[in-house]
């Protein structure tokens, strides 16, 4: 009996410690008591074993830590050398499949987009949508890489073997508390996983936010996704869609999938394509001409009162093995050719993974 309580006190301090030490770094053990695996993972797997002396987690898949809730602090994990195209990273303020996320791609040391950040809507990432948020890092090729996250209100800073190489000053979920865990794909082992709890504190770094020009548009009306069919898109139809009101974030982007839930999701190029149709109104006072300029992912069809103007295929790899896909506003240009009074603008944007969005604007 004494033998029990003993190790049950031990248990409850160590639960104590971990949910509400601060200042102080708190290591997760590598077992499975710690740790669930998150739904909406791709093709999930994982192994908790002894690998040089550690304590270790061969994941592929999603893991969170079972009953603990992250807002700000410091986390970090070690990663084993990999060379082989993979992808290990943390995810933190989980709130079901929505989180920010921050990972090395393995198999891209020494190349510009080694090291990124995205946010994860409904189980979907979208770096496509945040090319400003990578960064070029050169790895061990042997042993372990420590990977950190320090998060501080709604910037976080990314290090490796202790070297910051990316700060992302907005981060994107909106999110202020969540899950906290691990994120692989092609399998990576991780140990040595801790966390450091602290207040959020007032940061004295300028913000990433630029003056954005007032031609944007910062309003769209979308409706929710549909199955795409190639060919069977009717203009027609689309005004009897039902439709919400999404506002964009401040650079004019609209990541789709933050608001509108996919039935395909969480297998990346092996997701279905899926539609939605993003609308606005353009009222003119006479009969004129204004410049369109926009980016999307993946694909997109545009039309002007119901008339085909524009399609586009700006998907991952659709031009070449190396091509990424990532929207830049500038990227696309179209002259509408305005009547006097309400116009409206269609875009149907079709979408298979790696983000879904759509960032345009208007000028005389």
């Amino acid at each position: 009996m004494k033998f029990n309580i003993y190790f049950y006190s031990i248990f409850l301090l160590w639960n104590i410690n971990v949910s509400y030490g601060q200042n102080n770094p708190v290591t997760i053990p590598m077992t499975s008591s710690n740790w669930e695996l998150s739904e909406g993972a791709r093709n999930t797997k994982h192994s908790f074993e002894e690998f040089e002396g550690r304590e270790t987690l061969l994941l592929n898949g999603q893991a969170t830590v079972k009953g603990y809730e992250f807002s700000n602090g410091i986390i970090e994990v070690d990663v084993y050398a990999k060379e082989a195209r993979s992808f290990a990273g943390i995810i933190f303020r989980k709130q079901k499949g929505t989180m920010e996320e921050a990972y090395m791609r393995m198999h891209k040391s020494k190349q510009a987009d080694a090291v990124q950040y995205s946010a994860i809507y409904n189980y979907e990432t979208n770096w496509q949508l945040y090319r400003e948020y990578q960064a070029n890092v050169m790895f061990k090729t042997k042993g372990w890489n420590t990977l950190r996250v320090e998060v501080n209100g709604t910037t976080a800073e990314v290090s490796v073997n202790n070297e910051k190489v990316l700060t992302v000053n907005d981060l994107k979920t909106g999110f202020s508390v969540g899950q906290v865990g691990l994120w692989a794909l092609f399998n990576n082992r991780f140990s040595n996983f801790r966390i450091t709890n602290t207040d959020s504190v007032t940061s004295s770094k300028q913000s990433s936010k630029k003056d954005y020009s007032s031609d944007l548009i910062k309003i769209w009306n979308v409706t929710q996704a549909f199955p795409y069919i190639k060919g069977a898109l009717n203009p027609n139809d689309f005004s009897q869609l039902d439709s919400k009101s999404l506002n964009t974030e401040a650079s004019g982007l609209l990541p789709i999938s933050k608001y509108i839930k996919r039935t395909s999701v969480g297998n990346f190029e092996a997701n279905k394509e899926e539609y939605a149709v993003a609308s606005t109104t353009v009222v003119a006072d006479t009969n004129e001409v204004r410049q369109f300029f926009f980016d999307y992912s993946d694909k997109i069809f545009v039309y002007l009162n119901g008339t085909l103007i524009f399609s586009g295929n700006n998907a991952f790899r659709s031009k070449g093995v190396q091509y990424q896909g990532h929207i830049d506003i500038n990227a696309n240009s179209l002259y509408l050719d305005l009547k006097k009074g309400k116009n409206t603008l269609q875009c149907v944007i079709i979408d298979k993974a790696n983000g879904w969005g759509i960032i345009g604007g208007l000028k005389k």
